[in-house]
C-alpha cells in the first residue's frame, strides 16, 4: 500500500492520547452518576443511561474518526499505466546585473525589485522551461533552460550587481548569449523577458532584430526604474558614484530601444512600478497565450486511488452509531 499523503501519518500517534482522553470523561461521567445513587437504582433515575452502550458508541464515534483521517492520507493500492505528455514554453530571463541596477529608487533597489518579480513569474509556470542570463557589460548562461523551478531560483539568490566582472551594460551582447542558449529544433514560441533599466553603453541591440525575428524570438522587455532616475551607490562608505569629472552619476530609465525590441518581435513593453515589475501581468495576458510545443512524453505507473473505501466505512461506523441509542431496553428496565 502507498499513500499520497504520507506526512499525515505522522500525526497518527496522537489517536492514542485522543482516545484514552475520551474514555477517561466517560468513566468520570458513570462515577459521578454512581455517586449520585446506589447502582441498583441508576436504571429507575437514568433510564437513558446504558454504561455498555454509551462505550460502543464512543468506539464508534474514534474508529470513524479515524477512518476519515485515513483517507486523508490518500492510501493506494493498485495502478495503471499512462501516457504523460507535458508541454511547455522556452523563457530565457536576461537580467541586468550593471551597477546602475543597485540604483534606490526602486527600494531596496532595481536589481532587488527585479528578482523579486522574477520569483513571483517562476510560481506562475506549469511546465514552462526558464533559464537565465545575468549581464553587464558582458554575459553568461547562468541557468540553462530547466523545468527544476527551484534550482533556478536558487541561482537567481545568487545574482549581485558585480557578478559580472566587466563593468558597463551590453544588451546586444546579452540578448546573442540568450539567442545561442535556445534549441533549434523547437516548434513552440521562444520568449526573452529582459529585464534592464535600458542603459546601454556599447553594441546596437535592435541590430539584433532580424535575427529575433527569424528565429520567431519574442523579446518582452520589462523597464526597472524611474524616468526621473537616481544616484547609484558607490562601494561600501564611499557614499555615491561618480564620472571621471567627479560628478555624482544619476541613473534613469530609458525606455527606447526596450520599446521597439518588445514592438518589432512581436512581445509587450511594460514599465514597472516600485512593488510591482509587471512580470505575473505580462506572463497571464501575453506570454501565457503563446503557442506551446510537447517537450516530454514518458508512460507513467498511476497509483489506484483507495480513499473512497476508507470514507464509505466512516460513514457506515457513523450511520450505526446513529442508531445505537444508550437507552436500555424495555425488557431490561422491566427486569431491573
Amino acid at each position: 500500500m502507498k499513500w499520497g499523503q504520507i506526512q499525515l501519518l505522522t500525526w497518527l500517534p496522537l489517536a492514542i492520547p485522543l482516545a484514552w482522553g475520551a474514555f477517561a470523561l466517560l468513566r468520570r461521567r458513570r462515577r459521578a452518576l454512581e455517586r449520585l445513587a446506589a447502582a441498583a437504582v441508576l436504571p429507575e433515575l437514568a433510564p437513558a443511561w446504558n454504561p455498555s452502550r454509551a462505550r460502543a458508541r464512543l468506539g464508534l464515534r474514534l474508529a470513524a474518526l479515524l477512518l476519515l483521517f485515513l483517507a486523508l492520507a490518500r492510501p493506494q493500492w493498485g495502478f495503471h499505466w499512462e501516457d504523460v505528455r507535458r508541454t511547455g514554453l522556452d523563457l530565457l530571463v536576461v537580467l541586468d546585473t550593471s551597477r546602475s541596477m543597485t540604483a534606490a529608487d526602486f527600494k531596496p533597489s532595481r536589481l532587488e525589485q527585479a528578482k523579486m518579480g522574477v520569483r513571483d513569474l517562476v510560481r506562475n509556470l506549469r511546465g514552462d522551461r526558464i533559464g537565465l542570463v545575468p549581464f553587464a557589460g558582458s554575459s553568461i548562461l547562468q541557468c540553462p533552460l530547466t523545468i527544476d523551478y527551484a534550482a533556478f531560483t536558487m541561482t537567481l539568490d545568487d545574482l549581485y550587481a558585480g557578478l559580472i566582472p566587466r563593468g558597463g551594460t551590453a544588451i546586444e551582447q546579452a540578448l546573442r548569449t540568450a539567442v545561442a542558449a535556445f534549441p533549434a529544433d523547437r516548434s513552440a514560441d521562444r520568449v526573452i523577458l529582459l529585464v534592464t533599466d535600458g542603459e546601454d553603453h556599447e553594441g546596437d541591440p535592435l541590430a539584433l532584430l532580424p535575427e529575433l525575428q527569424e528565429q520567431n524570438i519574442r523579446v518582452y522587455a520589462i523597464g526597472i526604474g524611474t524616468l526621473a532616475g537616481d544616484m547609484i551607490p558607490g562601494g561600501e562608505g564611499e557614499g555615491y558614484f561618480k564620472d571621471r569629472r567627479g560628478q555624482v552619476v544619476m541613473s534613469a530609465l530609458r525606455e527606447d530601444v526596450l520599446q521597439k525590441l518588445a514592438l518589432e518581435t512581436g512581445g509587450t513593453y511594460v514599465r514597472s512600478a516600485p512593488g510591482d515589475t509587471g512580470l505575473e501581468r505580462v506572463f497571464r495576458e501575453s506570454i501565457d497565450s503563446l503557442k506551446r510545443a510537447e517537450q516530454e512524453s514518458r508512460t507513467a505507473k498511476i497509483h489506484e486511488e483507495r480513499f473512497v473505501w476508507f470514507l464509505a466505512a466512516a460513514l457506515a461506523l457513523l450511520a450505526w452509531e446513529a442508531l445505537l441509542t444508550e437507552r436500555r431496553k424495555p425488557d431490561a428496565e422491566v427486569a431491573a
